[in-house]
């Protein structure tokens, strides 16, 4: 009988039928399903051939098809697959949306469980509301209140929101007598200068007198007040965290962003034990997102040899390090952020560059040599043009496409500058809930020029040279949501609805589209990542990643855009939060 003589293909087809039979489906570990939309095209895809569709089909971890239900499900048929009659198919509320599943590209993970774990000061109005919390802390927790040894510790106090908008002292601490003599170390909000105890002060013994690229705050008779600025809080010796307390932060960080739709996490300085860690955890099972590392050391010495490659690493492919986190300057509310003219409301400073502009370049050289993506902490306008002069050396000649050199907040920038940005293809990796805070004494600290360039998004966007503009949140700094960086950016208000320049927002010139907004939590934050290839949108191919929102945030009024919950977190086809 001949290969290709009809009662050979029919036993061959015999054969599969068989096969089919008695070996059901070929494996996978999430059957097909398709989710709709019962109103039309309510699918925001971020992806230009399709911006909206009816339903996706998933395949395994996969996006498989796009468009409408009667096309998925023509196409979804198959020759002999009797086993699955009807393709699985769900509908999303008639006034829900899906979009990809979001990414915030700028976060600090640990940092964020530590303060959920421990003592979170945000939003205390005075000085006296972050006693009593400590108050209530210690209280709460006896094992802390039974061994004043113990450290307590704590982050997000504002001194901008006091009434007397002065830094506080070591001594502030022991008008509460259950705090007297404890070892306690508060983080300032944005992370850039911490409040210590007395005890904490005698603890550090004798002090030096200067720190390069730090401050040490100092009364008028030169003793520390408790206060250290930047390249100072190295000198506090605060315990490190344990690989239990790791995991505990990790835990509650990770419940916190499912629940927010965030499926994608950049971790913007992740030291050694951290990215130990992680690695760790993702060789032995699944992480339950996707983890976007920048490697960093406290170390003016090249360090990219101390730190593992790793792409696409451990169970699921969710984690990575192929980039790396420097420090330029400090922040703007701790008056550390490095400006080329002394700040408006102190004149006596200009900021503080934590690190030599030589050495920055020789690091910057030697990570760029060695294959690292190259992601730069900038905050003033000096540190910017610092870093661009460097970055404008170095690349010369390189495939800004392949290398994607990244500044992180690019905060305050000349006109000049942000041109000069766009045209060398630098990526700003900005946070747009940073615009809607400071603004309530941004403009005091800079002045009504230098503000112009100051949170500049759109103007950003328009210098780009693909339009990429990456979004984060810098969490726990700011909430951990990414629709409040939705909001901030296009509308320029605070959570409230309000701005300095009133209900049109703080320079509303410079707010996003909504368009322009959701990609940069998406697909520019994939771009940002090198993952453009495999998420931040909703395309054939790509990972099958989507959040189901209970409001279209993409036409509903602005004011209830932040009223939007999330209905389901789905992750490689899995739904990790709610359900569908």
């Amino acid at each position: 009988m001949s290969a290709d003589s009809p009662k050979t293909w029919m036993a061959l087809a015999v054969a599969l039928v068989l096969g089919a039979v008695f070996h059901g489906p070929p494996r996978s570990s999430i059957p097909d399903y398709a989710v709709c939309s019962p109103t039309g095209e309510a699918i925001h895809t971020v992806d230009p051939a399709h911006p909206t569709v009816q339903c996706i089909l998933v395949r395994d971890t996969h996006i498989a098809d796009v468009g409408s239900l009667v096309d998925i499900t023509t196409r979804s048929r198959r020759l002999l697959d009797f086993w699955r009659p009807s393709l699985n198919v769900s509908f999303i509320d008639p006034t829900s949306i899906i979009v990809p599943g979001l990414a915030d590209a700028h976060a600090h993970i640990l940092s964020y469980g530590s303060v959920k774990l421990n003592v979170d000061l945000s939003g205390c109005a005075s000085k006296q509301e972050v006693l009593e919390r400590l108050v209530d802390f210690v209280k709460a927790r006896p094992d802390i209140l039974n061994d004043p040894s113990k450290w307590i510790q704590g982050m997000g106090w504002d001194h901008n929101i006091w009434a007397v908008r002065e830094y506080p002292h070591a001594d502030d601490f022991d008008a509460e007598p259950l705090l007297r003599g404890r070892r306690i170390y508060l983080d300032r909000i944005d992370g850039h200068a911490a409040w210590v105890s007395r005890r904490v002060l005698q603890l550090m013994g004798e002090l030096p007198d200067t720190v390069d690229g730090g401050e040490i705050i100092r009364d008028s008779s030169a003793n520390p007040t408790g206060i250290f600025v930047d390249n100072a809080m190295s000198l506090i010796p605060l315990p490190p965290p344990s690989k239990a307390d790791m995991l505990r932060y990790f835990d509650r960080t990770v419940k916190d962003a499912l629940a927010v739709g965030l499926t994608s996490i950049h971790d913007a300085a992740t030291e050694p034990a951290a990215v130990e860690f992680y690695r760790q955890y993702a060789e032995s099972k699944k992480l339950p997102l996707r983890l976007y590392l920048m490697g960093h050391l406290d170390s003016v010495e090249y360090w990219g040899d101390k730190l593992p490659r790793l792409v696409g690493y451990g169970v699921e492919e969710r984690l990575s390090l192929r980039s790396v986190k420097l420090f330029t300057d400090g922040a703007l509310g701790s008056s550390g952020a490095a400006l080329l003219e002394p700040y408006s409301d102190n004149p006596s400073t200009s900021g503080i560059m934590r690190i030599q502009e030589g050495i920055l370049s020789d690091l910057i050289r030697r990570f760029h040599a060695d294959g690292w993506q190259v992601n730069v902490h900038c905050i003033g306008d000096r540190a910017n043009r610092v870093v661009l002069g460097i970055l404008e050396d170095v690349f010369a000649g390189a495939n800004m496409s392949e290398t994607r050199p990244r500044i992180e907040h690019a905060q305050i920038m000349t006109p000049e500058d942000l041109e000069r940005m766009g045209r060398l293809g630098v990526i700003p990796s900005v946070q747009p809930t940073h615009a809607t805070s400071d603004m309530w004494y941004a403009e005091q600290r800079l002045g009504p020029e230098r503000i112009l360039g100051a949170y500049a998004y759109r103007t950003m966007i328009q210098m780009s040279r693909n339009q990429v503009l990456p979004l984060g949140s810098d969490f726990p700094v700011e909430g951990i949501n990414p629709l409040l960086g939705f909001y901030a950016a296009i509308t320029r208000l605070s959570a409230s609805g309000q701005s300095p320049h009133g209900p049109l927002g703080w320079y509303p010139e410079q707010r996003l589209t909504r368009v322009q907004a959701l990609k940069g939590m998406t697909l520019d934050a994939a771009y940002a990542s090198f993952s453009e290839s495999v998420t931040g949108s909703l395309t054939v191919g790509k990972k099958a990643d989507f959040v189901v929102l209970d409001r279209d945030i993409m036409t509903v009024p602005e004011s209830k855009i932040l009223g939007t919950k999330v209905l389901a977190t789905v992750i490689d086809g899995e739904v990790v939060y709610g359900a569908l």
